[in-house]
């Protein structure tokens, strides 16, 4: 057992930069299980001045120095980022209130209907399986109003930490696009010149998780935009809350459309009925559906991460356990990082075999 173990070691990490690599991704994962929490704000930093490392990029190639390019691309993001702050949050926090404020007469409304299943198919559904379902109903809505209630209270205690991210995140997102270039060539300086490993994976990640990730964003912003428009056209109630849940719901391949299309439906049933306003309304959201999945998809990911689904849906599992959203939004790109290094190490391993 232990030759086996042994052999294992030997063919795996006897390669110096293999061996920097797995302590690298050991001391990586143990800083974010430890730290993550009081170290968010400089990972929300850098991920978002990674995001906006393209248009940077961009300004440089039209002719435009650095630090305007910087200071350009930082303009746009504060921008953006108040009209979130201000605009975007407020009302569909708004929208959120009176939809619960409107869930009990929603509850009573599919009460009656659903007591009318026992009647119209006696043989299929009982009146207590119907009353089983109101009850378990009923008990989950008091559930959510407890939980909303306790959000509220807690997040006033969380005031401050929200106070200092909305102040550290843009002055984080600054720095590290002005001086990203610093930062790195201090990083790599660490580093063995001799990376062969470590500049494939790098590759990889800027290939294919840099695009995901900033094709992942242009997505969800225009999904939810025109998903938006499309409701406020329709007369759909909660507009903004509801496009918010469909461009959210893009992170999650192959779930996220087919659970967020029950309330959209719900809302609109109980708003309309089985009317034509119903059927207009699913009518138009299909089609963006099918633009977003069989166009803009395609347009956006034209490089396309190369996982098998079965691997999609369980890093989705695994990293949204471990992480919540950003553990669901992150779940490709991390994935495509444990691929790339998989690929690379037994490389690597044969060369110094």
């Amino acid at each position: 057992m232990l030759k086996v173990f042994g052999g294992w070691i030997e063919r795996y990490f006897s390669d110096e930069e293999a061996l920097l690599l797995f302590v690298f991704l050991v001391v990586a994962l143990l800083i974010v299980l430890t730290l993550g929490q009081m170290l968010a704000p400089v990972f929300a930093g850098v991920i978002m001045a990674f995001l906006m490392q393209g248009m940077v990029a961009k300004l440089k190639q039209l002719g435009a120095g650095h630090n305007l390019s910087v200071s350009l691309v930082f303009l746009g993001f504060i921008s953006a980022f108040m009209a979130v702050l201000l605009v975007v949050i407020p009302e569909t926090w708004r929208q959120l209130v009176n939809l619960l404020d409107e869930l009990p007469r929603y509850m009573s409304q599919g009460q009656e209907l659903l007591m009318l299943l026992p009647e119209r198919y006696p043989e299929l559904i009982s009146t207590d399986q119907v009353q089983l379902v109101i009850d378990q109903a009923t008990a989950e809505l008091a559930k959510l109003g407890q939980a909303v209630v306790s959000f509220s209270i807690s997040s006033i205690g969380n005031m401050i930490q929200v106070l200092i991210y909305l102040v550290l995140v843009p002055i984080l997102v600054f720095f590290f696009m002005k001086d990203g270039g610093v930062i790195m060539r201090w990083w790599t300086s660490f580093l063995p010149e001799k990376r062969a490993i470590l500049s494939q994976v790098g590759f990889e990640m800027e290939d294919q998780i840099a695009n995901y990730v900033r094709g992942k964003v242009v997505e969800i912003l225009v999904v939810g935009a025109v998903t938006y428009v499309a409701f406020i056209i329709l007369g759909l109630r909660y507009s903004a809350l509801l496009a918010l849940m469909v461009g959210l719901s893009v992170v999650i391949p192959y779930i996220g459309a087919a659970v967020v299309t029950i309330p959209v439906a719900l809302i609109a049933f109980f708003q309309w009925g089985w009317g034509s306003e119903f059927m207009y309304l699913m009518l138009a959201y299909g089609i963006i559906q099918a633009l977003d999945g069989n166009v803009l998809v395609p347009l956006l990911f034209s490089e396309a991460v190369n996982l098998h689904p079965v691997a999609i849906i369980v890093a989705v599992l695994v990293f949204g356990g471990l992480w919540g959203f950003w553990g669901v939004f992150f779940a490709i790109p991390l994935a495509t990082l444990l691929k790339a290094v998989m690929s690379a190490w037994p490389s690597a391993a044969k060369a110094t075999a």
